[in-house]
């Protein structure tokens, strides 16, 4: 019966991203009564598991971007040997268990995972898209609040936001007393966990002299630019180097 695995030797080649989205995440957040349309709670435990994805997988990519509940991790290395089925199952599994001790669940959550092949120059543009995403869910996100604080059901307050445009969804919630422009960076523009060089001054007793030494550490980054502005893209060529 081993022929009928068909798809256990379908391949890719690096660089590839890997995108993590979570499955009917919204039973989680009301059975841990999170607040509404974000909370920090879940945003820091999804950075947690992004942190995790880069030091405690096993693997090496060179950073993950998440908002909401989904990651995407850029690899650049060949992982599995680019078997497609092991990198999607391994990851996904990975981040479910991770997610559900950080957040202590007792029933199971997944995620799927799906793989996008990219080159150098894809990357930027694909960060660009998924951070355009996030302000869009930012939007909507603020906008059914406000309504359904007003009595609307979340149906309701869906059929009302149909079509809306960006600019309509702002208006709307500046008319209720909220500033979309003015909430957390990590709402709007989501958090990038990536490694940074730090330098951490020690102590040479044979020579009796201070030493600076350099390591790289992995760090969550809350309030990131926006990648499609200079400062941004600085950040991720900074990154890929």
């Amino acid at each position: 019966m081993k022929e009928r695995e068909i798809y256990a030797d379908l391949r890719t080649l690096s660089p590839i991203i890997v995108r993590l989205d979570g499955r009917s995440f919204h039973q989680v957040t009301r059975t841990l009564q999170f607040s509404e349309p974000f909370d920090e709670r879940f945003a820091d435990a999804m950075a947690h598991v992004t942190r995790a994805l880069i030091t405690d997988a096993g693997f090496a990519p060179l950073f993950g971007y998440t908002f909401s509940d989904e990651i995407s991790l850029y690899f650049t290395e060949n992982i599995f040997l680019g078997r497609v089925e092991k990198i999607d199952s391994v990851l996904a599994s990975f981040a479910s268990s991770c997610l559900t001790i950080a957040l202590g669940l007792k029933e199971p959550i997944s995620f799927d995972a799906r793989i996008i092949p990219v080159t150098l120059d894809h990357v930027l543009p694909y960060l660009s898209w998924r951070q355009q995403e996030a302000w869009r869910n930012h939007m909507n996100g603020w906008s059914q609040k406000l309504l359904k604080d007003e009595g609307y059901t979340s149906a309701e307050a869906a059929s009302l936001l149909h079509a809306m445009k960006a600019a309509e969804l702002h208006e709307l919630c500046f008319q209720r007393g909220v500033n979309l422009a003015m909430t957390p960076a990590w709402q709007r523009r989501g958090i990038l966990v990536y490694r940074i060089v730090i330098e951490k001054e020690g102590y040479n007793p044979k020579k009796d002299e201070k030493t600076i030494t350099t390591r790289r550490v992995v760090t969550i980054d809350k309030d990131i630019p926006l990648f499609g502005k200079p400062e941004g893209k600085d950040l991720i060529e900074q990154m890929i180097r």
